[in-house]
């Protein structure tokens, strides 16, 4: 079993990741400290060792500098802030194996420590490319889920409605990744094996919305000059994900409600009739029960389809995964583009920061893209970015920088009320380490 040594002062957030590796079948020893490590490392082996780059004692450097020493078959990876990638790139250079980005998945560092051991038994690698490509492609799939308390909410929902047959309205922006909670909730409930069949009711014009939904008969209208299959068809046993439902025409709508409730269509221009079982999730950007007081959109289809809705939240909700997000879209666009970023300077992870996103997720990952072609440099610096967000005609009300604010102590308790009380998520929220927390707490007699 292979034996891992955890060191990182925050303790909860030590102690979860110790769990997450325990549960997959690693010895694990933990150290809040630098000192504490480096004794643990001089009276065992370890075979991996995961460190934060700054500890209340020592740095990653030099604990990196006494691994090496002691036994420099231990591979290290190294634990950063978005801060401090320059830190955790020289550690690269000194011999560290890899590092990752907090906030992270616990995917990411279990995929690293794969590869650190894959490394050690002497398992043939994959040139860099193709394994850059193999990872990006494997967090494509997977996606990101985030850590904030309103993408862990988002997660327990899906996880909640899954495994039922329960239609489902997912209520959100656009690009806020509506139809990826879709594939969520298809992926984890007892239809996966089937087909998920997504369509944008928005792109199909009027004129031939019957047949593209229920299909037709060759020769049942001009230009139909073969049978085809509908969306309804094409996703019997499996799951119909209708994208930006309030589009329907009302006649359409009537047509929608006759299939989900006899659970049969009829192609147009035949006579016979088809069973289908299929669950439907839908999608909305608007407010359709107030659509439905205008009598734009029918009141008993709008009840058929909302058994179960969930709330996708916008990305200026979830500011805790806006770094996980754009890090995960850097690596993808490096491998669609060829391209070797690293990361992000600390003024663009500012702008990003202060940035209101309207656009949500797909305009992150749009910026991210454009800013990925026309980056030189190993690090994505401000003049990649666009005068849009450079220059936004919104500005946050709630600025989490560092503190440049004279509202600060007005920040600190905005912040503790989101994280209700949590000083570590606090700081996070902040841009700053705990140790600065407690110090403007007992600054402004704030007491818990």
């Amino acid at each position: 079993m292979p034996r891992i040594l955890i060191i990182e002062d925050d303790i909860p957030f030590c102690t979860m990741l110790k769990t997450f590796l325990i549960k997959k079948e690693f010895e694990v020893a933990t150290a809040f400290s630098g000192v504490e490590a480096i004794t643990k490392i001089k009276e065992r082996f370890f075979d991996i060792v995961i460190t934060d780059v700054r500890l209340p004692d020592l740095d990653g450097i030099t604990i990196l500098n006494e691994i090496k020493n002691y036994n420099s078959s231990t591979e290290v990876i190294v634990m950063t802030g978005y801060a401090e990638v320059n830190m955790a790139v020289q550690s690269i250079k000194q011999g560290a194996f890899d590092y990752v980005a907090k906030p992270f998945n616990p995917d990411t560092i279990l995929k690293a420590i794969t590869k650190a051991l894959q490394v050690r038994t002497d398992v043939p690698e994959r040139d860099s490319k193709e394994a850059t490509v193999a990872k990006v492609k494997g967090t494509t799939t997977s996606f990101v889920k985030g850590i904030s308390d309103a993408s862990k909410k988002l997660k327990e929902y899906i996880a909640l409605v899954a495994p039922t047959r329960m239609s489902v309205l997912v209520i959100g922006d656009s690009g806020t990744g509506k139809e990826y909670v879709a594939s969520s909730v298809h992926n984890a409930s007892k239809r996966s094996e089937k087909p998920f069949v997504a369509v944008d009711c928005g792109a199909i014009p009027k004129e031939i919305a019957s047949s593209e939904f229920f299909g037709h008969v060759k020769g049942s209208f001009t230009g139909a000059v073969q049978d085809k299959v509908g969306h309804f068809e094409a996703a019997n046993g499996g799951t119909l994900f209708l994208d930006e439902i309030g589009n329907l025409s009302y006649e359409l709508q009537v047509q929608l409600l006759r299939a989900l409730q006899e659970r049969k269509i009829k192609p147009v221009g035949s006579n016979i009739e088809i069973a289908v079982d299929i669950r439907v999730i839908a999608a909305t950007n608007e407010d359709l029960s107030h659509a439905v007081k205008e009598g734009e959109f029918r009141e008993d289809l709008f009840h058929r389809l909302n058994e179960f809705s969930i709330k996708v939240p916008p990305l200026k909700d979830r500011i805790e995964d806006l770094l996980l997000f754009a890090n995960h879209f850097l690596e993808e666009s490096n491998v669609e583009l060829d391209k070797h970023s690293v990361g992000f300077t600390h003024e663009v992870i500012e702008v990003f920061k202060k940035y209101s996103w309207p656009g949500n997720l797909r305009e992150l990952k749009n910026i991210v893209r454009r800013a990925v072609l026309l980056s030189q440099q190993e690090f994505i610096e401000i003049s990649a970015l666009p005068n849009d967000i450079m220059y936004p005609k919104d500005v946050i009300k709630e600025d989490y920088g560092l503190f440049k604010n004279q509202n600060e102590q007005e920040l600190i308790l905005d912040a503790l009320d989101k994280a209700n009380g949590n000083k570590a998520k606090a700081a996070r929220m902040l841009s700053i380490d705990r140790k600065t927390l407690y110090n403007k707490l007992k600054q402004y007699d704030i007491s818990l």
